[in-house]
């Protein structure tokens, strides 16, 4: 049984049993030839238990938000890294990019660095070229992540083509100044304030990692002009 059946069961449960302890005491009530005091006084307690229950049944479905409901996204599943990078930063971006696909709600994902595509992982979209939009260049500049949690409501979804089509929620969160790792869902409002801050230290320590492997590209070509 899945956790959105098990919740489903819980919110119906107050209901049930509220509802079979009055046709219960229906039933003993018709039964009964001679009803006596203390029954009565039962009866009244039964009825109330059996309110209180219906009720919290009611609030419960009131209270408890159901899950998001989940798509399948349109594309193939795949792993694409960009050939000419460094082996250790290779094995760096699969780790990073295996831990957020399988830690979070993550079905898609790209790591766009100085204006290349480093890394396309999971359900791929169409489009293998990133051209940053304007939220993705706001993102650069701000230095700051943004969540758009249910993407098909906002217009500038588009600038994302790169992703399935039918993306539900998705992060961008920055690499420093230079990129962006970019995160999408298979449901809107999925991802957690959990899920948030553990996209935001992968970021973190991809974006250490790929700075000092580009000062480390720039000292070897010096010392090869040299």
């Amino acid at each position: 049984m899945t956790k959105s059946d098990q919740n489903y069961v819980l919110r119906q449960l107050p209901f049930a049993v509220g509802g079979l302890g009055s046709v219960l005491l229906v039933i003993n009530r018709l039964l009964t030839p001679q009803l006596t005091d203390s029954q009565a006084r039962a009866d009244v307690l039964g009825v109330i238990l059996s309110a209180v229950l219906i009720l919290t049944g009611l609030l419960w479905q009131r209270v408890q938000p159901r899950s998001p409901e989940a798509v399948d996204l349109v594309g193939e599943e795949g792993f694409e890294l960009e050939p000419t990078l460094p082996t250790e930063l290779k094995t760096e971006l699969a780790w990073a990019s295996h831990l957020l696909l399988t830690n979070t709600v993550t079905r898609s994902l790209v790591v766009f660095y100085q204006g290349q595509v480093l890394l396309r992982r999971g359900i791929l979209g169409k489009n293998q070229k990133v051209t940053p939009g304007a939220i993705l260049k706001r993102v650069l500049e701000k230095q700051k992540a943004v969540y758009l949690v249910d993407l098909k409501i906002y217009p500038g979804r588009i600038e994302f083509d790169y992703l399935p089509e039918n993306t539900q929620g998705l992060i961008c969160q920055p690499l420093g100044s230079q990129g962006a790792l970019i995160l999408g869902a298979n449901a809107p409002r999925s991802y957690t304030k959990q899920d948030e801050n553990w996209v935001e230290g992968i970021a973190d320590k991809l974006a250490n990692t790929l700075s000092q492997a580009q000062v480390k590209a720039n000292t070897t070509a010096n010392i090869s002009n040299e």
